[in-house]
């Protein structure tokens, strides 16, 4: 429930602060002190649309602050848990209306979104008046009312619950039923491709390896050419070997003749056609090395330019060409084995629709039962509210063919206002006052059902008076033994209902150059007085102190 409500600095508002209690808190006060500054700063504090024009002349912002006392198990807690925001006590929203037109919203001192701040307010106070058209004169709201007032969210739940899993069904079958379409255009390409790709088994890093010896075996071709010229020098016909052989011969021959000359020459040939000897043998080796495998070149070259060539084709680098073929071979296989699988979804598919139509088609039977029970429960407030001769319908329109989360039921509340006339929408047949009659009348019949834990009527009593205004009182305090109801209203007999009743005042500060309005809790000793100008006027007489002494009583007798 609303605990508290801070306003600073908005309109005719410099500063109030007023506490709240449960059950039924009325506000009085002349037309023009401020009673719908009130509920502006409320609204705004629930995240209605700021306004510049909100902040009192002279101020640079306003600020309205709204405190609200929770059951833990409320659903505006866990809202808030799930956007981060720690509940432990109290929940604190509050709005800050900058003079520029800027506005901020915090819950519990956090900084949040207008938007959440909106959400919340919805879940915690609803505001209605004659012509207010959110809440519960709002189509989209009939059928969650109804289904709140046959106790059938549970059901509701189900039926949302096999609607999400048919959903997912139906996705996963229509995304399955479009890749087999897509492969089927596509099937000879990627046949031709996956053969490809898999005779071509290219690895990744291949590349890579391929083109480094590549160019090996091309330098190593270049090399080869040098080293069989100087094999051929040194080894073929035109070797200076045998020359130096025959001539270290005859040298040999000499040298038994003058050793001592001939001795070291003979020895520096033959070192030397060691030596060529030895460059010869490994030229010989170099060339067999070299050239052991002359088409490894050609083989690498061919493999090589293989892989780049089929990057090129299926737009890829080289070493992404495995996953290309794999992601082919998949797409394939989808299409070769998609059919069985699609089956098996659709049968899914089936199956889940079949659970969601017996689920809805229950939840339909039951808000039947509702609908009537709900009808039977407003028809029953109308009389006393002088709308005897009206009737309240819940229409039913049932489509099988819709699949939502809501079954198959579109919900709207219907009114005939006399006999012989037409019946049709709430809101286009009732006037404004019978309107606000037919609101009460609902929100009685729903009770603590689908209905925030403060609701706020604003002049639901304007334009009637006496038995009327008596009802509207004792249905209003029906109403706050289970929720909180706060009533702005000119009725004594509703003010005479009341747990706490608060006046709304202006009075002039600075000398006379600004106006204010001031809130006032009337406390028991001074009610008689407060109800007595309402009945009066602004001479109040004896008598009137005396009706108002009488409805006091008799509503106190009454309680």
């Amino acid at each position: 429930m609303l605990a508290n409500l801070t306003i600073r600095d908005i309109v005719l508002i410099e500063r109030l602060s007023i506490d709240f209690a449960a059950g039924l808190s009325v506000l009085t006060g002349e037309t023009g002190a401020g009673k719908s500054i009130l509920l502006d700063s409320l609204a705004l504090a629930l995240g209605a649309r700021g306004d510049a024009a909100l902040v009192r002349s002279g101020a640079n912002q306003g600020q309205v602050t709204a405190v609200f006392d929770l059951v833990p198990t409320h659903a505006v807690i866990r809202t808030c848990e799930e956007n981060g925001i720690d509940v432990d006590g109290p929940l604190v929203l509050r709005r800050l209306q900058s003079g520029d037109g800027r506005s901020r919203a915090f819950i519990n001192d956090q900084p949040v979104s207008v938007s959440l701040l909106r959400e919340i307010g919805h879940q915690l106070v609803e505001i209605h008046g004659q012509h207010d058209e959110r809440a519960l004169v709002a189509p989209e709201e009939h059928r969650r009312l109804l289904d709140a007032f046959g106790g059938l969210e549970r059901d509701r739940a189900e039926v949302a619950g096999h609607a999400q899993v048919l959903r997912e069904a139906e996705r996963q079958a229509e995304e399955l039923q479009a890749s087999i379409e897509a492969a089927e255009r596509e099937a000879d390409f990627l046949r031709a491709a996956v053969e490809e790709l898999e005779a071509l088994s290219a690895e990744p890093g291949e590349e890579e390896r391929l083109a480094d010896r590549r160019r090996l075996l091309m330098q190593a071709e270049k090399v080869a050419g040098d080293l069989n010229e100087a094999l051929d020098i040194l080894g073929g016909n035109v070797s200076p070997v045998p020359d130096l052989a025959a001539l270290m011969r005859r040298l040999e021959r000499k040298s038994a003749e003058m050793p001592e000359v001939m001795d070291a020459i003979v020895e520096a040939i033959g070192q030397a056609l060691d030596r060529l000897e030895d460059a010869r043998s490994g030229l010989a080796a170099a060339v067999t090395e070299l050239g052991h495998d002359a088409g490894e070149l050609e083989r690498v070259e061919e493999r090589l330019f293989a892989i780049r060539a089929a990057a090129r084709k299926y737009r890829c680098e080289a070493d992404a060409l495995p996953g290309v073929a794999a992601d082919f071979a998949a797409k394939l296989e989808d299409f070769e084995s998609g059919h069985d699988r699609l089956a098996r979804l659709q049968n899914a598919v089936r199956e889940a629709e079949e659970s969601y139509v017996a689920a809805a088609r229950i939840l339909s039977e039951r808000r039947e039962e509702a609908a009537r029970g709900l009808e039977d429960a407003v028809t029953a407030e109308l009389p006393a509210l002088k709308l005897e001769a009206a009737s309240f319908h819940v229409h039913l329109q049932r489509d099988d063919a819709r699949r939502s989360a809501d079954g198959f039921d579109t919900v709207s509340f219907e009114v005939q206002t006399n006999p012989g006339t037409a019946r049709g929408p709430l809101m286009k047949v009732a006037s404004g006052g019978e309107l606000a009659r037919f609101l009460l009348a609902l929100k009685v019949a729903l009770a603590d059902r689908g209905s925030a834990p403060t609701l706020v009527f604003d002049e639901i009593d304007s334009g009637v008076g006496g038995a009327v205004a008596e009802a509207i009182g004792r249905r209003l305090a029906r109403l706050s033994e289970r929720v909180q109801v706060m009533s702005v209203t000119h009725a004594p007999q509703v003010a005479a209902r009341a747990n706490g009743h608060f006046v709304i005042s202006k009075r002039v500060t600075d000398e006379g150059r600004k106006t204010a309005t001031a809130v006032t809790r009337v406390e028991a000793g001074d009610r008689r007085e407060e109800i007595a100008r309402m009945l009066a006027g602004a001479t109040i007489t004896d008598e009137a102190r005396a009706a108002a002494e009488r409805l006091i009583v008799g509503e106190t007798q009454a309680s």
